[in-house]
């Protein structure tokens, strides 16, 4: 089977599971970053290398304060958990974090600091959580870098302006897989996903299985990618 290397992940519908079942909106995206966990062993054991998952959008910061709040503490505990969990080690993970990490509570900072260092020498499957990440964003932050720069235009293409993006250094997404039933990049990976396959499912985040993903995998392998030839 042709497995994707770059896997992107919309882990949508928290809310919607945890409203269908009678629980409060916060209980969603609790469950949603444990199902998160178990995604990157099940990615692991078929070969993906490299799983980038959106977790909190540039978008996301006009929710409620409360929910913000929730999630900043969700995420800095679920980095400490990770950080203390042997199986993070034996398994390779490497996890990095990427977008507007200024914006984010100088703990949190911290935390993303410390785990980001802790698992620099992991190579056999690397996470990229997108915290207070947009495309838009992405692309505008790395135009502004080349400005700073001063490259002359002439100088300026496509690889030199991918190496100027927060996700400098990966290889393309092949595989785009959104979870909860809508149909849309939602300002995520623009750029990057200009030639990824995509894939919807129409399950809520919560209730993906590996499954899901095997059916994500099989219809990738059964794609024919042309590159526009």
């Amino acid at each position: 089977m042709n497995i994707p290397q770059h896997v992107v992940l919309f882990p949508d519908g928290n809310r919607r599971w945890a409203k269908a079942n009678n629980l409060p909106p916060l209980e969603g995206h609790k469950k949603g970053y444990e199902k998160l966990k178990m995604l990157c062993d099940w990615c692991e054991n078929r070969g993906v290398k490299a799983l980038t998952a959106f977790g909190f959008s540039t978008e996301n910061w006009n929710r409620s304060n409360e929910e913000i709040v929730y999630l900043m503490k969700l995420l800095e505990d679920t980095l400490v958990l990770f950080q203390n969990d042997p199986d993070l080690q034996k398994k390779g993970v490497r996890l990095r974090i990427i977008g507007q990490k200024e914006r984010l509570p100088a703990s949190l900072q911290k935390t993303i600091q410390d785990i980001e260092v802790f698992t620099k020498d992991n190579n056999r499957l690397l996470l990229n959580l997108a915290v207070s990440y947009g495309g838009k964003w992405d692309i505008l932050q790395a135009v502004k870098k080349i400005i700073q720069e001063k490259i002359p235009p002439e100088n300026i293409d496509e690889a030199l302006f991918e190496n100027h993006l927060s996700t400098a250094g990966l290889p393309e997404p092949d595989l785009i897989i959104r979870a909860g039933g809508e149909m849309r990049l939602s300002n995520f990976v623009l750029w990057q996903g200009a030639y990824s396959e995509l894939y919807f499912s129409p399950k809520l985040w919560p209730d993906f299985t590996k499954e899901d993903l095997d059916q994500a995998l099989e219809e990738f392998d059964r794609r024919t990618r042309r590159f526009g030839k």
